[in-house]
């Protein structure tokens, strides 16, 4: 109970100073700095040494990669059918099918489950900044009219990318240097993840506007939260997965969109405005939404 009402309030309170002081609109970006720099990297210091790995982790890894092409597909259609312009499309593609695996799935994953599950969920999430620095850039970059395609831009994007910097360096250097000396400022930075990425979420929700894009924001909302995890959940009972894995892999899977692909969306000007509405009511929602997975998790798998 308490992780949740650690949830309940950070979130409220980044909402009440968004909403009632004179914060700066981009004061969340300092927020981000810190949990990007330090607190994500920590993480991965703290559990990737620690995993036992074994033909399981496919399954996490994997996940990012089959929600982004079922979605990119989901949206393709749906586009086709309802005669999008290319921007509108290729900015819900974006938040429809990348995950919020971090700064929503840590807390919640660590609420629902425990802190040492979040050793899975480091996986899930580097596969889906990947995802987002590669095939996202990709698409956003397809879509606009500013911006040409580089190869060299993406990889620069990738390698440069502190929480992947520390996620290679946490698989290799155990192998030849003992960092559990350090492990006590690990635990202390990685503590701060859940507290900082709620309250920059607080921060960051909107919601104006969202009864002219229902439609929109219905058929995003229906794959993310609902068919996402459904998909996961059924590959998971097709090669009779069963365990922490693929629970946690589920469970990322019905996380909200990834905050981060909203903020690609509007710097390549992808119909920023519902793109961002995806983002925040999707946040908003999947707290319910990630509360009957659980249970259909626990009961099912």
């Amino acid at each position: 109970m308490s992780n949740f009402l650690l949830i309940g309030i950070c979130i409220l309170v980044g909402l009440i100073l968004r909403r009632y002081t004179k914060l700066p609109g981009d004061a969340h970006k300092g927020v981000n700095a810190l949990i990007i720099n330090l607190a994500l990297p920590a993480v991965s210091f703290k559990y990737l040494p620690h995993l036992q790995w074994t033909k399981a982790m496919i399954l996490p890894a994997m996940m990012p990669v089959v929600v982004w092409l079922c979605g990119w597909l989901y949206i393709k259609v749906y586009a086709s059918k309802a005669g999008l312009d290319k921007q509108t499309e290729s900015g819900l593609k974006l938040v429809t099918g990348l995950s919020n695996t971090s700064f929503v799935g840590f807390p919640l994953v660590a609420a629902y489950f425990s802190d040492d599950a979040l050793g899975i969920a480091v996986i899930c999430d580097q596969v889906s900044f990947m995802l987002l620095a590669t095939a996202g850039i990709v698409v956003a970059m397809n879509a606009s009219e500013k911006h040409t395609l580089s190869a060299a831009m993406v990889a620069r994007k990738v390698i440069s990318f502190p929480p992947f910097i520390a996620c290679v360096a946490a698989l290799i250097l155990p192998l030849f240097v003992n960092l559990s000396p350090l492990d006590p400022l690990f635990d202390k930075l990685a503590a701060t993840v859940a507290p900082l990425a709620l309250f920059s979420i607080g921060l960051q929700m909107k919601f104006d506007g969202w009864r002219h894009q229902v439609k929109h924001l219905s058929v995003s909302l229906l794959y993310k939260l609902v068919l996402a995890p459904f998909i996961i959940y059924g590959i998971a009972c097709l090669f009779e997965m069963r365990g922490i894995i693929p629970q946690i892999s589920i469970f990322e899977a019905a996380m909200p969109s990834f905050l981060t692909a909203g903020i690609v969306a509007s710097e390549y000007n992808l119909n920023p405005k519902l793109s961002s509405l995806v983002v925040g009511i999707s946040i908003f929602v999947s707290f319910f939404t990630t509360a009957l997975w659980y249970l259909i998790i626990v009961t099912l798998q």
